[in-house]
């Protein structure tokens, strides 16, 4: 499959591109469907003829081609819409009915907030313009036979049009202070640079990037998410659909005979500003408390990390940790979690015992990574010793149990014992729940 990607160094079109691309050098093997021979990276600063070679060329296009914030109102119209029709009649002037999906937005709906944007207008005349092009794309009869039946064909090789209403977009490579609030907080939260929140009770609707990248692998697979929409409300397509259970407005049963013609992303978040820079605030904290955020799979709150961390300058990439050093080595945290504990690095010189205690509910795993070392646990009140021989060439995990004390030993006589630990909870001063008691 050949793919031309238009607007590709724009924030949807490198992501797409890479994408792309790792599925065509085998870096992605998520979707074994797709096998792609070629990416054609086409934007404004590429000659007309590409984009006539590529037409011509290519098995699927995303045009994600567009303009969000020019100098004159009416650079809407001629980049949302004119370039569209160019697309169009390029890819008719060489009879190509391959898919095309059109980058449009929410603003398009023109409703609500958006009633009188020029960029929703743009973006509306695109629409229909890709809407027309699905509808009247007609082969030429007397070009191919005088068989009657070739009408029929027609209404069969009409190109698949996929045409997208995208809400607020962010992630990684997203540009600040442009058209995504987002990106602009991360970015000023990252670079500790002046923030305004007029409204923090405000919602948004947000898409991630890496969603949509998906919805759109999906729609090359042929497996896009089909809907109409009613004003911003997502009426997902469903063939047997019951027009009494959408609503009694009398519309519905002329918008439900067109459910399909549009296209949207099924996951997406509704989000305030308030609680979008309260997360972020909690970000920043991070180097300092070492505390990782509450970051569920899926969550808002992950992907905003990630996207957080991208807007990263190179002083912020690295810092320090805190290192408790003695004559014995050092014992360093590394992380901690507001509900899973933490975890931490010890490092024992040659000969060294450590530990020597016990808990009553804290539990902790050791984990030696480099050198070669003894752990022993008893059980209190008993004679009784469990002995684990440890070394870095063999990576294992042990439990240290509530009620046994225990401790670690470096049986080197040259070599550091460095032991990832992790604890159960948080060291708390006023409740260390750890009690001085010799294994032997």
């Amino acid at each position: 499959m050949r793919v031309l990607v238009t607007g590709a160094k724009g924030f949807v079109g490198k992501n797409l591109c890479w994408a792309l691309k790792n599925i065509q050098a085998g870096k992605d093997k998520t979707h074994p469907s797709i096998t792609i021979e070629a990416v054609y990276e086409y934007d404004i600063d590429n000659k007309p003829e590409e984009l006539d070679a590529w037409c011509r060329d290519c098995d699927f296009v995303f045009n994600l081609a567009g303009v969000n914030r020019p100098q004159n109102q009416e650079e809407f119209m001629q980049g949302n819409f004119g370039f569209a029709s160019t697309l169009l009649d390029t890819l008719k002037k060489y009879g190509n009915r391959c898919p095309v999906m059109l980058s449009s937005s929410q603003q398009a709906s023109l409703t609500g907030r958006f009633g009188n944007s020029e960029y929703g207008r743009s973006k509306k005349a695109g629409e229909d313009l890709f809407l027309e092009y699905e509808k009247n794309f007609l082969l030429d009869n007397s070009q191919l036979s005088t068989d009657s039946q070739l009408s029929t064909l027609n209404s069969q090789l009409r190109p698949r049009v996929l045409i997208y209403r995208f809400p607020n977009l962010f992630g990684k490579w997203c540009r600040p202070n442009y058209n995504s609030a987002v990106a602009t907080f991360c970015n000023a939260f990252a670079n500790d640079l002046p923030y305004t929140v007029n409204d923090p009770s405000v919602e948004l609707e947000l898409l991630y990037i890496d969603d949509l990248v998906d919805e759109m692998l999906a729609a090359l697979e042929g497996n896009e998410h089909r809907c109409e929409f009613n004003g911003l409300e997502v009426i997902p397509y469903n063939s047997n659909t019951d027009n009494s259970k959408l609503s009694t407005d009398s519309q519905l049963s002329t918008l439900n005979s067109q459910l399909g013609r549009y296209c949207y992303c099924p996951i997406t978040h509704h989000v305030t500003l308030g609680e979008i820079v309260e997360l972020l605030k909690s970000f920043t904290e991070q180097p300092k408390t070492l505390m990782i955020p509450e970051i569920p799979a899926n969550s808002f709150a992950k992907k905003l990390y990630s996207t957080y961390l991208s807007y990263l300058p190179k002083e912020k990439v690295a810092f320090p940790l805190k290192m408790n050093v003695d004559d014995r080595g050092s014992f360093t945290e590394l992380v901690h979690t507001l509900n899973c504990g933490q975890v931490s690095v010890n490092i024992s010189k040659p000969g060294i015992t450590k530990g020597q205690h016990w808990h009553n509910t804290k539990w902790e795993f050791f984990i030696v990574v480099s050198g070669h070392g003894l752990i022993q646990e008893r059980k209190l009140g008993t004679d009784e010793i469990i002995e684990f021989e440890v070394t870095g060439d063999n990576i294992q995990c042990i439990h240290m149990l509530p009620g046994y004390t225990h401790n670690i030993i470096n049986l080197s006589e040259t070599e550091n014992l460095v032991t990832v630990m992790y604890c159960n909870e948080i060291f708390d001063p006023g409740k260390p729940d750890t009690y001085f008691e010799p294994v032997k």
